[in-house]
């Protein structure tokens, strides 16, 4: 079982099966120890059959990430470490990130106008500044 903890909003947790760990074989350099042993993890994450409340599963499948498939499976393969159990921890670590990541409310941006003073604060020093350019002209007679 995992828990995920959302701070100030409380916590979530998953059962063990409602995601399926498998382990594979890792690509890339290792030699022929990368050739026998299956130290790699692949997570496989169901978003719409999860436990998850439906606003998170709602932010999950809009997220714009890789790892989530248009049917709402999110894909974690996880080869860093060269042992399965790391390999394993990483995988959730970045489950857990992708999970958090959706239940984060965004703060809306309500669009401000300058006040009124600020807006002549403003163009007065903008006509002091010119004054003052105007000042380093040519001196005519």
């Amino acid at each position: 079982m995992i828990v995920i903890n959302l701070g100030s909003r409380g916590s979530i947790s998953l059962a063990d099966d409602e995601y399926e760990l498998t382990a594979i074989r890792a690509q890339g350099a290792g030699g022929q120890n990368v050739n026998k042993v299956s130290s790699a993890i692949h997570l496989r994450f169901n978003i719409k059959a999860s436990s998850l409340p439906n606003i998170i599963k709602l932010r999950l499948i809009e997220l714009r990430d890789q790892r989530i498939s248009k049917d709402g499976l999110v894909i974690i393969k996880a080869q860093k470490f060269r042992t399965q159990e790391k390999n394993r921890i990483d995988a959730l670590e970045r489950l857990e990130e992708i999970i958090r990541s959706a239940a984060v409310i965004q703060k809306i941006r309500r669009p401000t106008k300058p006040s009124k003073n600020a807006r002549k604060k403003r163009m007065d020093s903008k006509t002091q500044r010119g004054k003052t350019k105007a000042l380093r002209g040519k001196i005519t007679e």
